[in-house]
């Protein structure tokens, strides 16, 4: 069973062990202690912890006799390592070994509590990661085209080779990195992405490969980076064809030897990694303008898969058009729209620049701000009916997508605090107020069309301090 008290703490000093019991207690964190690691073993029997915290050296045994003890049982329980600076080396082979972090004694207690905030953290995953797998539905598609890429994630299912997805911004590559994975020999293991041109360049090397503590201004505690973190499983790096020149080269020496340094770092580390990269852009063009370096692209090249655009396979409009409303009505808890034929035939004719993401923001829209339950062309998004069939224009969510991405990486790069609270009600400030300003300050035709309850949206009025008039 799970334990009520999901943090263990493991030291034969009784000193240790009373620092940690007075700041978890102080931070409301159950715990529970234990003297030896033959104690917490026997306790396994009864119930199992989220997160361990255990000393190296302890009379019987081991510190890491206990990890590869408990690793054996529960693989995907954080172990944080405590060693004196004098045993460095043993926590390094530790940390290689499986440890989640190692804590150097004397440590900042500060610094030992937000250590285990993050290992409980990191502990719910697996089981959030499951259910998110089990709930995504397999990418959809009955065009030649399509059915071509599946055939293809198929054969690649049991290969470890490195894969280049390419195609437009917004047909699903990162959908297909996620199948290949799913359907690879490491699937049990970690899927990391990460969108290359949406972090700072300052940012990015410590995000690919993390950094020691000190290693910058403001590096207060070591940092695995996203090779680590999908040690074991899948690194699906998006957008790589606007990587800066200098992670390339290091990105090269990964691809080549198997391994990296953190920053500020002078031991290699080995990078166990299935490594699957993606590009809107033309990666030979940039090679031939010295842009991309050439014994990268070949590195990356090993096999290509390209995704067709929306407009190639026009006949699986309709079919994505209703998987998108009803995903739409299932996230807000409204009913679903349907679409009626004239505005399947509509929205089937179009080029969809945005491609498929573009056309789910539309569905988006369509379950919030249509009137009725029946959608016909004129319900549509005005600039979508502007465009017409075959219009040339980028989706309006295409564009506000870009521009979040833009203010969450600016933020980040600044340091702020908070950063989803604060959006999340910017979000629905500027939500709430323009629904409003549509109905003419009418909450109860505001509330309908957000698809949330009256009295919700006066909360929140209230809440967010939206200066409207009521009308009703």
């Amino acid at each position: 069973m799970i334990s009520t008290n999901p943090v263990w703490i493991i030291d034969d000093d009784r000193s240790i062990r009373w620092v940690f019991e007075k700041a978890l207690a102080r931070e409301e964190i159950p715990h529970r202690t234990f003297e030896t690691a033959r104690q917490a073993l026997d306790r396994l029997a009864e119930e199992t912890p989220q997160v361990v915290v255990s000393d190296i050296r302890m009379p019987g045994t081991s510190g890491l006799e206990f990890m590869r003890e408990l690793r054996s049982r529960l693989p995907a329980t954080p172990v944080i390592i405590m060693t004196a600076y004098s045993d460095l080396e043993s926590a390094v082979a530790a940390f290689q070994g499986g440890a989640f972090e190692y804590l150097p004694k004397p440590f900042d207690v500060d610094h030992a509590v937000e250590l285990v905030r993050r290992a409980l953290a990191e502990s719910k995953r697996p089981a959030e990661h499951a259910a998110a797998e089990e709930a995504a539905p397999e990418i959809l598609g009955q065009a030649p085209a399509m059915q071509e890429v599946f055939r293809a994630i198929g054969r690649l299912a049991q290969s470890q080779a490195t894969v280049l997805i390419t195609g437009e911004s917004g047909t699903g590559k990162e959908l297909v990195a996620r199948a290949l994975h799913r359907h690879s020999p490491r699937a049990s293991n970690p899927f990391i992405a990460i969108n290359t041109a949406a972090i700072p360049k300052d940012l990015l090397e410590s995000e690919l490969f993390g950094h020691e503590r000190g290693a910058f201004t403001g590096a207060q505690a070591m940092r695995r980076g996203r090779f680590e973190q999908a040690e074991g499983g899948t690194l699906f790096l998006d957008e790589i064809g606007d990587m800066p020149p200098d992670l390339q080269t290091r990105l090269l020496r990964v691809l080549s030897d198997g391994h990296f340094y953190r920053v500020g770092g002078h031991m290699p580390l080995a990078a166990n990694v299935r490594v699957i990269a993606a590009t809107h852009q033309d990666l030979e063009a940039r090679v031939r303008e010295h842009l991309f370096r050439d014994d990268l692209y070949h590195r990356l090249n090993v096999i290509r898969l390209r995704l067709p655009a929306l407009r190639e396979r026009r006949e699986d409009i309709p079919m994505l058009a209703r998987h998108f409303l009803a995903k739409s009505a299932r996230e807000l808890g409204v009913e679903g729209k349907r679409l009626t034929e004239a505005a399947l035939q509509f929205l089937a004719a179009r080029d969809w620049p945005g491609n498929v993401r573009q056309l789910e923001n539309v569905c988006h829209w369509v379950t919030v701000m249509a009137p009725g339950q029946v959608v016909d062309v004129n319900d549509l998004p005005p600039e979508v009916r502007a465009e017409g069939a075959g219009g040339k224009g980028a989706g309006a969510g295409e564009d506000w997508r870009r521009a979040f991405e833009r203010e969450v990486a600016a933020r980040l790069a600044r340091g702020d605090s908070a950063i989803a609270d604060a959006l999340t009600r910017e979000f629905e400030t500027i939500l709430i107020a323009k629904a409003l300003e549509h109905t003419g300050g009418r909450r109860i035709e505001a509330a309908g069309l957000l698809g949330i309850g009256r009295n919700t949206l006066t909360r929140k009025v209230q809440d967010l301090k939206i200066d409207t008039p009521s009308h009703d």
